[in-house]
């Protein structure tokens, strides 16, 4: 039994490696079919995606260009730019200025008039005398693109005065501007100027008599309309509406009635390096107050004002900074009905004068000139009553008038400083006039204006 055994089991282990090289073949025989399976279907699928996707091309090699036919590429592409590209816009832009905020605050300057003069006269004990007339301080910003504001507030020594304070809007009219506030009055030329930026010391005579030292300068409206040139001439017209408070003129205007102004200007260039400028001024107010005896009289009365004015100016065109010859003349006469103060009845005042003048620049910083003013009141034997102030423009002495010479050097020594020297002579009747002043006069700018004439 037990050697049938043995031999059963020796038989197996004999066939053992047999049976594994059996089996090992028969999976060997299936993978190699699975793999020729898997080799037919890619060749299959592979023909397929071949006959619907035809092969890329291979790649070539594309050949770099020459720097001179990139240059040419270069240039091409900008002409086509160009040639496309649109016009400008020419319109203005406006950008907002909300971070600029200090440029909402008006420009300031300030100017300096300083005085030294020696007089010799019979009328006056005082020869020497210095004086700061004026710290002038002026004030101008645009409130907005159509309007501008300006102001001048003149400091002395006695204290602050307002000289003007206005605003102008330009174009309320094609060629037409609008003026509102207080103003010095277009009545001549020099009247509109500050005193600061005058070719002298002072105003000229004639003008300080009819209208008082400080000239015409009231509160009301203003036109100007810059009229069509006409036969070679430009033409202006300028209408004031303003309150009648000269103290010369409306001195008895109890009731402030209104003031009216008319001036017509016309100007011509006679040459490229000449021009003209003639000029015509009527002022019209009322009187209704009026002292007569121990009583006063409530009646309206006329006062008119007429002026002329003439200036040439000649300014060589190459030179026009280092030479030039103006010449300049205006006359006023008033005529001021009144009740004379000692109950005669109706009266007219009839003051005239003028001033004619004669200035060039013989270098870049010099300046000689003379001036001649003439002045002559009315003369009314009343005219020294108590009662009103009729001085200077009437006097009781006939013959009564004032000659004045006024040769001046200013030497300007920059365009913010500049001194003058005037002497002023006076031959004067019946008038209470220095009869020789010598002036000194420094007068300094700083701030956007400079020397601004108004």
């Amino acid at each position: 039994m037990k050697t049938t055994l043995y031999r059963l089991l020796a038989a197996i282990v004999l066939m053992a490696p047999l049976i594994s090289s059996a089996a090992d073949e028969k999976t060997t025989t299936n993978t190699t079919v699975e793999l020729q399976q898997l080799r037919s279907r890619l060749e299959t699928l592979e023909k397929k995606m071949s006959e619907t996707n035809p092969p890329l091309p291979a790649a070539r090699e594309v050949p770099v260009p020459a720097a001179s036919t990139l240059d040419a590429i270069r240039k091409a592409a900008q002409d086509e730019i160009d040639t496309n590209a649109e016009e400008p816009d020419h319109h203005t832009e406006f950008t907002s200025g909300a971070l600029g905020l200090q440029a909402l605050n008006p420009e300031i300057s300030i100017t300096g008039d300083m005085l030294g003069s020696y007089t010799d006269s019979e009328t006056t004990d005082n020869n020497w005398d210095f004086l700061f007339r004026g710290l002038g301080l002026h004030f101008e910003s645009y409130l907005d693109p159509y309007t501008r504001f300006k102001a001048a507030v003149s400091v002395n020594e006695s204290g602050a005065e307002l000289g003007e304070a206005y605003m102008t809007r330009y174009g309320l009219l094609p060629q037409v501007n609008l003026t509102l506030g207080k103003f010095r009055q277009q009545f001549g030329v020099v009247n509109r100027w500050h005193k600061h930026a005058l070719d002298q010391v002072d105003f000229p005579l004639a003008l300080r008599m009819i209208f008082g030292e400080g000239g015409l300068n009231q509160t009301g409206g203003s036109i100007e309309w810059a009229m069509p040139n006409f036969a070679g001439l430009s033409h202006e017209t300028i209408v004031q509406i303003t309150d009648g408070a000269n103290g010369r003129v409306f001195g008895e205007n109890a009731d402030n009635i209104p003031s009216a102004l008319l001036r017509y200007r016309m100007y011509r260039d006679i040459s490229a390096s000449t021009y003209a400028e003639l000029g015509a001024s009527a002022l019209y107010g009322q009187n209704n107050r009026w002292p007569v005896g121990e009583t006063s009289t409530d009646t309206s009365l006329n006062a008119w004002v007429f002026g002329i004015d003439y200036s040439m100016v000649w300014e060589p065109t190459a030179r026009m900074r280092y030479h030039n010859v103006t010449w300049r003349t205006e006359a006023y006469a008033l005529d001021k009905a009144i009740l004379a103060p000692d109950d005669s009845g109706k009266d007219t005042l009839n003051p005239w004068g003028a001033y004619s003048y004669l200035e060039s620049k013989v270098s870049r910083t010099l300046v000689v000139g003379v001036r001649v003013d003439y002045y002559e009141p009315a003369v009314k034997s009343y005219a020294a009553a108590d009662t009103i102030m009729l001085s200077p423009l009437a006097v009781t002495e006939n013959g009564a008038h004032v000659w004045q010479v006024c040769p001046y050097v200013t030497w300007y020594q920059s365009p913010f400083v500049h001194f003058r020297v005037e002497y002023n002579h006076a031959d004067a009747e019946g008038l209470d006039v220095a009869q020789n002043v010598l002036w000194l006069q420094c007068i300094f700018a700083a701030g956007p204006h400079k020397h601004e004439r108004y």
